[in-house]
């Protein structure tokens, strides 16, 4: 999207701020923004219940989450050229209309396969809400401004995180599952109406040329390469698993060839060049593949091994959010005046501990051993998110700055999937492979707790080559800091 994008501030220079004139636009971009976070959050707790209706196994229903998460990575870097082409306000209302259809379908599905097709148009949908809402918030507001409007959107995009599981767990026991999913309805509804009310028109732009090699061959790896990894998780020798990754690895391979010779790719792996963004991006991932994988496996252990209702799990997990609010202001500080390493380094550290500490438990762990770690993981999730994100701007080249967002924000997604497929099959294989140990006489319980742990150990030891390499962290020069400053554009939010 060009920097002279059709939506203006709503006071212009000279006139005094009104919080009151910008506040309905504003109000109409949270209401989506929090939609799409909630969803993000509320189905991990749901998974015991899915798997218990639908008659399936983990190893299914999974995919309800990982192809959300894919059809998310697709989409965010099509939403600058989609703005573009078609006009922000327009994209904002047809993303918002289309995540809530998906969610609709969502609670009304039937089998295991029609909840994750609709997932995934939910995902399609939900992809563009974030960053093109993101973008016209900067437009909107006046330069001296941005940073408390800033604020007042990161609140509501902080909360939804800690009440989302809460919100699942009352309407998992005392409502229906369904909910989940239909409780979006009018919260779509709502932000059509304001957004078609309230949000400034704009005009579309010039539109640089689409990658539609780029995005075809990106969704087919990544997907292929998830689908290996579940596979191989029972037998690596399957023709799953040797189909899926083979199908995969070769689109991989063919997308970095196109995006390295496209002009104007889909994602710009140029940026890889730089030996500081490499290691920051990298390091970013593995709190990513932590964090995600945490919020995915506990709930299970609670509610498969403790024997926790959904509900009581979501008060359980609901501190790592609040302790990772609680900390992101405080690292932001602390990262203007020691840079990225000390922050990543304790950060991870303490992430590893809590990980290390969910390794050892079972059937009679005491709770608040895991609400302990709970908490100290979300302190240290609060301490690195922040430091390594800006750390992976300032370390991009200048010249390739504006196309950082959308591959970081398109990786993570990927990251999160071969996370969440990866952690499962790992669990779902230890699981089997404890259970054939104990033979039929024994207690399927351990066999579980054992693979729970087993599980929260590989991601302990993933968090701790972390922490080794946050040791190497470079600060960039000044000079590329305050130059990527004055480079930065919403549009980069979007996908230019």
């Amino acid at each position: 999207m060009t920097s002279n994008a059709a939506t203006k501030p709503l006071t212009q220079e000279g006139d005094t701020f009104s919080l009151k004139a910008i506040l309905p636009p504003l109000l109409a971009i949270i209401v989506g923004m929090i939609m799409v976070i909630l969803d993000s959050t509320v189905v991990n707790n749901a998974i015991p219940k899915l798997v218990e209706y639908f008659n399936t196994d983990l190893k299914t229903i999974q995919w309800a989450i990982t192809g959300y998460t894919l059809a998310l990575s697709a989409v965010i870097p099509l939403a600058g050229w989609m703005t573009d082409k078609f006009g922000a306000k327009r994209i904002f209302l047809i993303t918002i209309v289309m995540f809530t259809l998906g969610s609709l379908l969502c609670g009304l599905a039937q089998s295991p396969e029609q909840l994750i097709l609709f997932r995934i148009i939910q995902g399609l949908g939900g992809g563009m809400v974030a960053p093109i809402g993101m973008a016209m918030v900067f437009k909107l507001a006046p330069p001296e401004r941005r940073g408390s409007i800033m604020g007042v959107l990161g609140i509501p995009m902080l909360m939804a995180p800690a009440f989302g599981p809460v919100i699942s767990g009352y309407l998992v026991d005392y409502v229906s599952w369904h909910w989940i999913f239909i409780i979006n309805l009018p919260i779509g509804i709502l932000a059509f109406i304001l957004g078609k009310k309230y949000l400034p028109k704009t005009e579309p732009q010039k539109s640089t040329h689409l990658d539609i090699l780029g995005m075809c061959l990106a969704p087919i790896a990544f997907a292929m390469l998830a689908y290996g990894v579940s596979e191989g998780g029972t037998d690596w020798s399957s023709t799953g698993a040797i189909t899926g990754l083979t199908i995969g690895g070769i689109a991989l391979i063919l997308f970095i060839i196109v995006e390295l010779r496209q002009k104007y790719p889909l994602l710009e792996l140029k940026v890889f060049k730089s030996s500081d963004f490499t290691r920051g991006i990298i390091l970013t991932w593995i709190v990513q593949m932590a964090l995600f994988g945490a919020t995915l496996m506990i709930p299970l252990y609670l509610q498969n091994i403790k024997g926790y209702t959904a509900l009581h799990t979501g008060w359980i997990v609901m501190p790592q959010a609040l302790c990772a609010g609680l900390m992101m202001p405080i690292s932001g500080r602390l990262f203007d005046k020691i840079g990225a390493r000390p922050l990543a380094f304790c950060g991870l550290s303490v992430i590893a501990a809590a990980m290390f500490i969910l390794s050892t438990v079972n059937v009679d762990t005491p709770i608040w051993m895991v609400i302990v770690a709970v908490c100290v993981m979300g302190l240290g999730m609060g301490s690195t998110m922040m430091p390594l994100n800006t750390h992976v701007l300032n370390s991009a080249p200048r010249d390739l700055v504006s196309r950082v967002t959308p591959l970081t924000s398109a990786a993570q997604q990927v990251v999160v999937s071969f996370a969440v497929t990866g952690l499962t099959a790992y669990l779902t294989s230890h699981i089997n492979t404890h259970m054939a140990t104990i033979g039929k006489t024994g207690d399927p319980q351990t066999a579980l707790v054992a693979g729970f742990g087993d599980t929260f150990f590989l991601t302990a030891c993933i968090v701790s080559v972390g922490i080794v390499m946050s040791l190497i962290l470079r600060k960039p020069k000044m000079q590329q800091i305050e130059k990527i400053s004055e480079e930065v554009d919403p549009a980069m939010m979007m996908g230019h």
